[in-house]
C-alpha cells in the first residue's frame, strides 16, 4: 500500500496559492470600477462585479492593436518556419564544411540580444523605408527567432533515420519531394515548437514596436497598454482587461500544440 506524501501534497499547495493569488487579483480587479478598485484594494472580493472595464477596452483602439499583433504574429511563425525548415535540411543533408560554418553563424546568433543591435536595425528598416510599418516589426522579429528555430529543426530533422532518405532517393524522389513527405511530417513536433515559440516571441514582443513604429495604425498590444496609462491617473481595471484580453489567444494556441511543443524541446522529432 503506497503512504501518502503529505510534504509533496503541502508544496502542492503552497504552489497553488503562489500561483492562483496573482490569477485572482488580475481577474477579479477587471470586475470592478475604477473607483471601487482604488477604495477597496486590489485583494477585496467585487461587491459589485461589472464588465464596464471590458466595454472600455472593446470600444477603445484595442481591435486595431489586436489584429495588428495578429497579422505580426502569424507573418512571424510563418516566415520563421520556412526559412527554419529548409535551412536545417540543407544543414543536416548537407554533410560539407560551409553547412557547418553555416550552422555555427546560426548558433553564434544565440548569443546576439537584440537590445545590442537595436541601431544598426533601426537604420536598416529606415534605410529599406519600412519605418513605421508592419514589416519593421516582423523581419527583426522573424530574423531573432530564427537560431533558435533552426537549433531546434536541426536536432529534429537528425533524428530521422537514414534508411528512410535512402529508400525515397531509390524510388526517384526529388529533394522537395523528400522535405515535404518525409521530413515535414515526422518533424511536426519540431515544427509546432518553432511556431509557438516565434508566435510567442512576436506577440509579447516590445523594443522593436516601440522603436520601429510611432503611429496608432502601427501600434500593437505590448504599446496599447499604455492609452490606459495617463499622466495623472491609470485606469487600473481597464488596463488589466486589456490584459486578459490579449492573453487569451496566445493562451489558446498554447494549450493545443503544448504537446508537440514539449516534444520538440525534447528533441524526439515527433515520433
Amino acid at each position: 500500500m503506497r503512504r501518502a506524501n503529505y510534504p509533496a501534497g503541502v508544496g502542492v499547495l503552497v504552489w497553488l496559492v503562489i500561483v492562483m493569488v496573482p490569477l485572482y487579483i488580475l481577474v477579479a480587479s477587471t470586475l470592478q470600477t475604477r473607483q471601487s478598485y482604488l477604495d477597496n484594494g486590489p485583494l477585496s472580493l467585487p461587491t459589485e462585479p461589472t464588465l464596464d472595464a471590458y466595454r472600455t477596452v472593446l470600444e477603445s483602439d484595442f481591435p486595431r492593436y489586436l489584429l495588428n499583433t495578429a497579422i505580426v504574429t502569424a507573418s512571424c511563425a510563418a516566415i520563421a518556419i520556412v526559412l527554419a525548415v529548409t535551412v536545417s535540411y540543407s544543414i543536416v543533408r548537407t554533410r560539407s564544411r560551409a553547412s557547418r560554418r553555416i550552422f555555427q553563424i546560426f548558433l553564434l546568433g544565440l548569443a546576439i540580444p537584440s537590445q545590442a543591435v537595436i541601431i544598426p536595425v533601426y537604420l536598416i528598416i529606415t534605410e529599406l523605408q519600412l519605418y513605421d510599418t508592419l514589416l519593421a516589426i516582423i523581419l527583426p522579429t522573424a530574423a531573432f527567432a530564427l537560431p533558435v528555430s533552426v537549433l531546434i529543426l536541426v536536432g529534429t530533422m537528425r533524428d530521422i533515420e537514414e534508411e528512410l532518405y535512402e529508400s525515397m532517393a531509390l524510388d526517384g524522389a526529388s529533394q522537395t519531394r523528400i522535405l515535404l513527405q518525409l521530413v515535414v511530417p515526422i518533424s511536426r513536433a519540431g515544427i509546432s515548437t518553432v511556431g509557438v515559440f516565434s508566435a510567442l516571441g512576436a506577440w509579447n514582443g516590445f523594443l522593436f514596436p516601440l522603436i520601429l513604429t510611432q503611429s496608432p495604425e502601427t501600434r500593437v498590444l505590448t504599446l496599447g497598454l499604455y492609452d490606459y496609462v495617463g499622466e495623472f491617473r491609470v485606469d487600473i481595471p481597464a488596463l488589466l482587461a486589456a490584459v486578459v484580453l490579449s492573453i487569451v489567444p496566445i493562451f489558446t494556441a498554447y494549450l493545443f500544440a503544448r504537446r508537440q511543443l514539449i516534444n520538440g524541446l525534447m528533441g524526439v522529432g515527433g515520433r
